[in-house]
């Protein structure tokens, strides 16, 4: 019973798989503007030119995106908007743990999918790449989403008037 209340509530697969879309909407971005600065560039409109540099720098792209933002922070964009975040341990992973993260994802995809599914099927919602780097995805509590800065207060432009029958200096 305690042990539920310290420990974080898993990400559930549905979460997980909306902040992977939102991931992959800005890897398309982000290709989208590389072929149109590369169309540009050169001149050349089609895309058998440029198709594998294309890819090449989409899956650099990805990699670094991926690997710094879950070092950094735990979570990438996608990860941030529906509340849900990467741990090792206590914290963010480490960069090694990451990359092996990032680099296990293809074995979740080369098992057709299985890999992802995995997190729908477990009991703690771990997918293959979560077992084979040792992290985890768990819910952002409540209380850190909110944790934001309090509003800054707006100074009183002029001073106030002093309560009746009191005179000022």
């Amino acid at each position: 019973m305690i042990r539920g209340m310290i420990e974080g509530r898993p990400a559930g697969f549905w979460r997980r798989a909306l902040a992977l879309a939102l991931d992959f909407a800005i890897f398309f971005m982000v290709r989208a503007s590389y072929r149109a600065l590369v169309r540009a560039a050169s001149g050349a409109g089609d895309d058998w030119t440029h198709g594998p540099l294309l890819s090449l720098f989409t899956l650099l792209f990805a990699g670094a995106y991926t690997i710094v933002l879950h070092t950094l922070f735990g979570q990438t964009i996608g990860k941030l908007v529906v509340g849900i975040r990467v741990l090792a341990d206590d914290g963010p992973p480490p960069l090694g743990v990451s990359l092996l993260r990032f680099c296990a994802y293809f074995a979740s995809v080369a098992s057709f999918g299985v890999g992802y599914l995995m997190a729908a099927l477990r009991r703690d919602k771990r997918a293959l790449h979560d077992l084979i780097a040792g992290t985890r995805v768990e819910r952002v509590p409540k209380s850190e989403e909110s944790a934001a800065p309090p509003a800054a207060r707006p100074y009183a432009s002029a001073p106030a008037e002093p309560p009746s029958g009191a005179t000022a200096v």
